[in-house]
């Protein structure tokens, strides 16, 4: 095709404007003087624009045969824009094979860090990543870690520590979306849980209880309360609170003033006190809105105060209580167990939200 333009019209062109060549092929000139060349296409009824590079790199005769190229996609359906941005992709998936799972996990850990709420966490990623994924997948390319790979990890000790595979197998997928959002990595996340290991490991429920602790069945449990209730003294009044939240020991245990609206009926407790690192927002009933009525206005901090002023109760008050009460053989977070056994068999409530009234979170 003979074009408009000449090689040296081109490098005379000085005057601002959009100088066509033909074919799609233009000539850009900026009000500073620079040049760049411009291909022009419709495709599937969209006008598009695509640059080709600076007349001072490529030649006039380079941009035609660049021009020549992207019409040839063109009259076969392809954008060239899109074209180059997959290749664009896969040179980086290229480049980034030498960056391995365990130099990602090791960024993502310094990344995050900060946002801990101790050193003892930063630790425990460190330690259970080098214990379960590195001999596994630690120095292969994040890229080239897959389905297999993840479950040849975590098979395991699915089965003989599903809590501890389940930590495992959430830090693997957040390292690998951490990895594809740096450019790493593309396709699905190999260890997500909703949709696709949950698919392939059973639910850690149905394998063992997570929590070894005695537990009361759930239909006798009214009339525990009731023994509870006659009990004296604020370590009573604790474990009813404690029961009727199905909260955990320590988290009920320092309850704050300052978490608890009344007049909302809920208690929040802020993610520094939670064992999963996120807050978590309790409904309370009627039962135990009482219980807090009955604790206003012994210690301006603590729900359940100690005789000290300013301190919480002892987490041994409960365990000397269930003495008093001649049942060693119960413990208060077994409690946890009978909800959820209660949660199952009398209510149409999904797994899920009982496990997130429970505080468990999936993959954490």
């Amino acid at each position: 095709m003979q074009g408009k333009l000449t090689a040296l019209g081109v490098t005379r062109l000085k005057e601002p404007g959009m100088y066509g060549d033909g074919g799609g092929l233009w000539l850009q000139v900026t009000g500073r003087g620079a040049k760049s060349w411009i291909f022009r296409f419709t495709l599937r009824g969209k006008a598009r624009a695509m640059g080709l590079g600076s007349a001072n790199t490529f030649s006039l005769a380079e941009a035609r045969e660049k021009a020549l190229i992207c019409r040839k996609l063109c009259a076969e359906g392809i954008d060239p824009i899109e074209m180059r941005r997959e290749r664009l992709q896969e040179a980086a998936v290229e480049a980034a094979k030498a960056v391995t799972f365990r130099t990602c996990a090791e960024g993502y850990i310094e990344a995050h860090k900060a946002g801990w709420r101790n050193d003892k966490h930063a630790a425990q990623w460190t330690a259970t990543l080098e214990t379960y994924t590195y001999p596994v997948f630690g120095d292969l390319p994040v890229q080239a870690v897959d389905t297999g790979l993840v479950l040849k990890a975590l098979e395991t000790i699915w089965t003989t520590k599903p809590e501890t595979a389940a930590r495992v197998g959430g830090r693997i997928e957040s390292v690998l979306d951490w990895a594809a959002t740096r450019g790493y990595r593309r396709g699905e996340n190999p260890a997500r849980w909703k949709g696709h290991l949950q698919n392939l490991l059973p639910k850690r429920s149905k394998i063992r209880k997570v929590e070894h602790h005695a537990a009361m069945p759930f239909k006798e449990v009214p009339a525990f309360m009731k023994a509870v209730a006659a009990q004296p003294g604020i370590a009573a009044k604790l474990m009813a609170f404690t029961i009727l939240t199905a909260a955990r020991t320590g988290e009920a245990l320092g309850a704050r003033w300052s978490e608890i609206d009344i007049e909302a009926g809920v208690w929040t407790v802020p993610a520094e006190r939670m064992k999963a690192g996120v807050e978590h927002r309790v409904p309370l009933s009627g039962a135990a809105l009482a219980i807090l009525g009955e604790m206003r206005g012994l210690d301006e901090t603590f729900v359940f105060p100690s005789g000290r002023r300013g301190k919480a109760l002892s987490n041994m008050a409960m365990l000397v209580l269930l003495r008093r009460m001649e049942r060693p053989d119960l413990t208060v977070h077994g409690f946890r167990s009978s909800f959820r056994d209660w949660a199952s068999e009398t209510t149409h409530f999904p797994s899920e939200v009982v496990e997130m009234a429970l505080e468990h979170f999936p993959f954490k």
